[in-house]
């Protein structure tokens, strides 16, 4: 308990994670208001904006806030986000990425499209995603590319 309210003061971002999981639990109790005044809070208290579709596996870690996740957007178990990070959708698609477990997303890199990241994906700082990656691929660029490790 201790470590919770720490965090809490050290970390905006640990407090905009915990703002989106009782977002999450208040909306599935269909309980008015709050869900949104949590949304607002997260927004201007923590510069994070995390969309009303996103689902977010256990274990995200955002060492600052900054960051803006929207759209139809699935990030699975154990992400990195750093920050200045933009995942979210192209012009006229409601579908966003799929962020695969154990993904880094280094600082100002942008993810963007119905695209998939696969598990331990690495994507360099300031690289803008738009194209599917496999596994344990590392990415960087604009438009990003897969670099070739042999």
């Amino acid at each position: 308990m201790y470590e919770a309210v720490r965090l809490m003061f050290v970390s905006d971002a640990f407090v905009a994670q915990i703002m989106y999981r009782a977002r999450v639990r208040f909306a599935r109790f269909r309980v008015p208001f709050l869900p949104w005044l949590l949304h607002r809070l997260s927004m201007s208290w923590c510069q994070v904006c995390i969309g009303k579709p996103v689902v977010i596996g256990p274990g995200l870690y955002l060492p600052h806030g900054q960051v803006v996740v929207d759209g139809i957007t699935d990030i699975a178990e154990d992400c990195v986000l750093f920050p200045w990070v933009t995942i979210g959708l192209t012009a006229g698609v409601f579908r966003g990425p799929t962020i695969g477990p154990s993904v880094n997303i280094g600082t100002g890199a942008k993810v963007i499209g119905a695209i998939s990241l696969g598990r331990g994906c690495m994507v360099g700082a300031n690289a803008v995603v738009v194209d599917d990656a496999p596994a344990g691929s590392t990415l960087v660029g604009v438009p990003a590319r897969i670099l070739d490790n042999r």
